[in-house]
């Protein structure tokens, strides 16, 4: 018999907040963490906007020692040990070095690319043959699972220890295969999250295909306009989400506050085939990762409330809409509320599964649905399938029982997760 898995700890860095109260506060409000970057516009960069988190020196201290921070240039793993340690003291843990070695708990922390500027600087300096001052830390800033190395030391956690990479979708996906590990009893709790890197060397492969926005480096917090008429690419963004995931019976042995109850998730490939490309979605898999989430959490598409949908402001808006549509079967009235973070924050790319499924459930728990910013004017196809009062264009505050989470990315790879609201 599956376990029941809940959600006992939440921790965010995003463009809009670096930590969930003033993370939830500028989502109610609808605040943009957008910003104009001039090293982007010196480079000649077309998009030379994005969402970057703001962390101090001294905030960096509260999570990382002098020593741990020399030399460390690695973004993403920054934003992801902040992020995983706020979720794991949210949960009620602590945090000691010299803690005993916990078999019970493991980690599953995703990311796209990590440490590039660190790559970058080892590469000239391999280049100008001073190899040995690359540094001692140059090895788990650039590796993949960098992340999760860092993670699993300062906790000391004895389970899986892993890193998954699944470009857009890769923080749903980690919420999934996390839920996977502890239903299926091979593991109590399960850290699970994304971080992305941000800037130049990270966002500048996006910039040269023309998928990110060039018409408002003069109105940042306009740009980015999921399922509006005049999106006109995605605005990139970076930062790290992160949840504790736990058995319901851990959680209730410890009385931990409990946000959520995860009830089952589905992830697939649109194999690039049938209309999907390395860029855009394959329709049949996108619905059957949908239907399949949904018959795996034992639900009706009824019970769902709120989508908080993958939505990137571009000309797959409405494609994605008209999937969750016939998905579900429902249209018009009967379609749920919908709305999309990255109005906000922008793409987080590889963090904005992981984000976005913090902010979905503290709408949940706190009973709310955030705004979608920037959506005066509805994309008219998106309105052959729903009516535009269900997407919010200011705070709707409304008890939610079931929220739906999905993540369609770059390779034609989707997941979804289905999350509750925890009731005795």
């Amino acid at each position: 018999m599956k376990k029941r898995v809940v959600i006992t700890g939440l921790g965010v860095v995003a463009p809009n907040g670096i930590d969930i109260p003033s993370f939830t506060s500028a989502i109610k409000n609808g605040v943009s963490g957008i910003t104009f970057h001039q090293d982007l516009q010196e480079l000649k960069f077309s998009c030379c906007i994005g969402g970057i988190p703001e962390i101090t020196e001294e905030k960096k201290l509260e999570y990382l020692t002098p020593l741990q921070l020399r030399g460390f240039n690695s973004s993403g793993i920054l934003y992801g040990c902040i992020a995983g340690i706020d979720a794991w003291k949210d949960a009620g843990f602590t945090i000691d070095e010299k803690s005993e070695l916990d078999f019970d708990s493991g980690i599953i922390f995703g990311t796209g690319t990590s440490g590039v500027d660190k790559f970058r600087e080892a590469i000239y300096k391999v280049d100008e043959k001073k190899v040995k001052r690359l540094g001692s830390t140059a090895v788990v800033q650039t590796m993949a699972s960098g992340i999760s190395a860092y993670l699993g030391g300062m906790l000391g956690l004895g389970n899986q220890v892993t890193t998954n990479s699944s470009a857009c979708t890769t923080g749903t996906e980690a919420i999934i295969m996390g839920y996977d590990r502890i239903s299926s009893g091979k593991a109590k709790r399960m850290l699970v999250g994304s971080c992305s890197d941000g800037g130049a060397y990270v966002w500048g492969g996006f910039d040269a295909m023309r998928v990110l926005t060039y018409k408002h480096n003069d109105s940042p917090e306009k740009a980015s306009r999921p399922m509006s008429a005049t999106a006109s690419g995605f605005v990139p963004g970076a930062g790290a989400g992160a949840l504790v995931l736990e058995s319901l019976e851990s959680a209730l042995e410890r009385k931990a506050t409990i946000y959520a109850e995860v009830l089952g998730g589905a992830v697939n490939s649109g194999g690039q085939r049938n209309g999907g490309t390395m860029t855009a979605p394959n329709g049949i898999a996108v619905r059957r990762c949908i239907t399949e989430a949904i018959h795996n959490s034992g639900i009706h598409p009824k019970d769902i409330d709120l989508i908080n949908g993958h939505l990137t402001a571009t000309s797959k808006d409405a494609f994605e809409v008209q999937n969750w549509s016939e998905a579900l079967q429902l249209k018009g009235t009967d379609f749920p509320y919908i709305n999309s973070l990255k109005s906000m924050v922008g793409h987080c790319l590889a963090a904005a599964g992981s984000i976005e499924s913090v902010a979905a459930i503290v709408q949940l728990y706190e009973g709310f649905i955030f705004p979608s910013i920037n959506c005066e004017d509805v994309h008219p196809e998106i309105l052959d399938s729903i009516v535009e009062e269900k997407i919010p264009k200011e705070k709707i505050n409304k008890e939610l029982n079931i929220v739906a989470k999905a993540s369609f990315g770059f390779g034609d790879i989707n997941g979804c997760v289905i999350f509750k609201k925890y009731k005795d």
